[in-house]
């Protein structure tokens, strides 16, 4: 009997019973910087006390990387725990970085989907955002995993105004349906939380997992914000929207816990990519070097923060290797779901997240890659990131420049002050290691891997007006 015992705790999953599992809320903000929340920049002038008290009820991240620098790509890691090159999601239809609206390509409907794998463990799903991995029926995600969609489908500055021959007006969409047409982006963050709790109050009883990605604070020059927050931060419309987005997640957490439902919920928030460049500057990427829309630092290493009251620990920094890449599994494994059957790149880092003893990132052994389209750019494992020697390296969609091998341990040395690849040689000759490995299974420089897998596509793609 002692033996039947001891063999039947050995095959128990992380929790034992379905009540253990917690509920998930994903919140994504856009290009939103690390240098633009207070908890992870003491310097910023935004106002961010609920991502502060959040930050000291649970765990900060401090070393997790988004898998691009842009929108669409980081979207698609997420969705799948894999690196963009991999899914043929590195580019648009048109050669761009990101998709546009009336786009041809999307998230191919045979991938499985972070939606899916959370929906066969019976939980409810619901996005409510801003999607952009396509804008064409066969690829809402309605179709892709999600039980209900409340959102925009593409980035919020796609608006019909920049080519009036071509796209539609920026649709509100319910489910599959366009409810308005143009949306008044100023109120996006504020209907948004108010249908994220919605939902939490109409899903209390069983199971859940929200994907709230923000669109805010967004690609455009002057981000959106309600009345309540217009004009109110230090830092002009952007911090006016980084306020309310402060605001959306203080909500949230209050939400959790008049439901009853703070210690059953795994709250992750984080951003798609770092703040991008703008004269005069309005978001921050501090203290890392660099802007969004590239493989640097400040475009790549994003703020995350995961609170789950009395499993994750309280008031922690987990310096460790971690990424965009990583969320799948993790959950895959938090919930007991069965993982997709194609690879994927991510790794389980639950250990990381529960604040295991001894736990280290596995992301430290395969390496984690910096993609700019299809162009392998650098590599990170442990502490150390190698840029790659590149004779033409590409810095946007039609800029190239080339670019010298350099090393850096970007753990503690945040700001990159010191080059130091001549005295490493032996971790020089490992990161090139790791990264010719991942030209063969990933693929670089316009030469797709031995794992290359093929994009979702339509022939005649349609807007959509009311």
């Amino acid at each position: 009997m002692l033996r039947l015992l001891l063999a039947a705790a050995l095959c128990l999953p992380l929790f034992t019973h379905a009540a253990e599992r917690p509920n998930v809320i994903f919140v994504f903000c856009d290009n939103l910087g690390n240098g633009d929340v207070r908890c992870f920049n003491p310097e910023t002038v935004h106002r961010t006390p609920h991502l502060d008290r959040m930050a000291s009820e649970g765990m900060r991240f401090t070393s997790l990387y988004s898998a691009s620098g842009v929108c669409t790509p980081s979207r698609a890691a997420l969705m799948t725990g894999c690196y963009p090159y991999r899914l043929d999601m590195h580019v648009s239809d048109k050669g761009g970085l990101v998709l546009q609206p009336v786009a041809a390509k999307g998230l191919n409907p045979t991938e499985t989907t972070l939606a899916e794998v959370m929906k066969s463990a019976g939980y409810a799903t619901m996005i409510i955002g801003k999607w952009h991995l396509g804008d064409q029926p066969e690829f809402f995600p309605t179709r892709q995993g999600f039980d209900h969609f409340f959102g925009i489908p593409y980035s919020d500055d796609m608006t019909r105004d920049k080519r009036p021959e071509e796209w539609p007006e920026l649709p509100l969409m319910r489910d599959e349906k366009v409810i308005e047409a143009p949306v008044d982006r100023d109120y996006l963050t504020q209907r948004y939380t108010e249908e994220a709790i919605r939902f939490i109050e109409a899903q209390k009883d069983a199971p859940f997992f929200l994907y709230l990605p923000h669109a805010m604070p967004g690609s455009t020059a002057d981000p959106y914000a309600s009345p309540a927050f217009k004009g109110k931060s230090a830092n002009g419309h952007w911090g006016d929207s980084v306020e309310e987005l402060d605001w959306s997640m203080g909500e949230i957490l209050a939400a959790l816990k008049r439901l009853k439902l703070d210690e059953e919920t795994l709250v992750i928030w984080t951003s798609d990519n770092g703040a991008p460049r703008r004269q005069p500057p309005q978001g921050s990427n501090a203290p890392y070097q660099g802007w969004g829309y590239d493989t640097s630092e400040g475009a790549m290493r994003v703020p995350c923060i995961a609170r789950w009251p009395g499993h994750v620990p309280a008031g922690k920094e987990c310096r460790e290797l971690a990424s965009m890449l990583d969320i799948l599994p993790t959950l895959t494994s938090l919930i007991g779901a069965a993982p997709p059957t194609v690879p994927i790149d991510g790794h389980d880092i639950s250990p990381l997240l529960l604040g295991q003893k001894d736990a280290h990132s596995p992301t430290d052994n395969t390496g984690f890659f910096f993609y700019h389209g299809d162009q392998l750019q650098a590599v990170r494992s442990g502490p150390w990131k190698l840029y790659l020697p590149l004779e033409s390296k590409r810095v946007n969609a039609k800029k190239q420049a080339s670019s010298p091998l350099k090393l850096f341990n970007v753990r503690d040395d945040v700001t990159e002050q010191n080059e130091v690849a001549t005295a490493h040689p032996h971790i020089v000759a490992r990161l090139k290691k790791l990264a010719d490995g991942a030209r063969e299974t990933i693929g670089d420089a316009g030469q797709p891997g031995t794992g290359h897998r093929t994009a979702g596509w339509v022939e005649k793609p349609s807007g959509r007006r009311l």
